[in-house]
């Protein structure tokens, strides 16, 4: 019973990371909350990549 816990719990945490990590990208790309939070040069920077 544990070792299938253990099983579930691995998928769920890398369904979560790579959940965050979209929502990460997609906010800095669509110049979200936290694109907003960042200071203005590393903005600039981000903005000229996208």
């Amino acid at each position: 019973m544990t070792e299938m816990f253990k099983k579930k719990k691995k998928w769920m945490v890398l369904i979560i990371s790579v959940g965050l990590l979209i929502a990460g990208l997609l906010d800095i790309k669509y110049q979200g909350l936290f694109f907003q939070l960042l200071p203005e040069s590393i903005q600039s920077k981000i903005a000229d990549i996208y």
